[in-house]
């Protein structure tokens, strides 16, 4: 068994000056496709326009939010008589357990709509990365990574294309 990994390994050590040979050949590229999701015309559009569309909700979350703070002012106090802070935090705890109810159902419902939206951007992207490197012979584009020196990013590239 030892034989074999000291075979192994010796084989990997030929091989290794074959390697620059091939890298040399290898065209890589990058796509920050946040970035794309932040920047381009068509994404802008989509918040605008999903702003807008949850805007009244945010606005009833936000005065469900205010009802709370003063509820909490409200129960701070100290010369609250009992009747009073008990239907003060019956009304504390019910607007509690709606405005998470509200809360999910809105995140749940902006997240879906914001997919459905995306999805043709995330489509029409895709499509242009791979055009992109079928033009100009790229062997192999990422999307996501921990590091990317700037010359191998291809995101304004991507950008500029989206926003003809």
């Amino acid at each position: 068994m030892k034989a074999w990994k000291g075979w192994l390994a010796a084989l990997a050590v030929a091989a290794l000056p074959a390697l620059p040979v091939q890298a040399g050949d290898f065209k890589l590229g990058f796509i920050n496709i946040e970035r794309v999701y932040r920047e381009a015309g068509a994404s802008v559009a989509i918040y605008k326009k999903l702003d807008a569309e949850f805007s009244d909700r945010r606005a009833a979350l936000r005065k469900m939010e205010a009802r709370a703070k003063d509820l909490e002012s409200l129960l701070g106090k100290s010369n609250l008589s009992q009747d009073d802070r008990k239907r003060y935090e019956r009304e504390y705890a019910g607007l509690d357990r709606d405005y998470r109810a509200k809360l999910r159902e809105f995140n749940e419902d902006f997240t879906q709509r914001r997919n459905e939206e995306f999805a043709g951007v995330t489509e029409r992207a895709n499509r242009l990365i791979r055009e992109i490197a079928e033009r100009d012979k790229y062997d192999l584009i990422l999307q996501d990574a921990v590091y990317v020196n700037p010359k191998f990013d291809l995101t304004p590239q991507v950008l500029k294309e989206l926003d003809k």
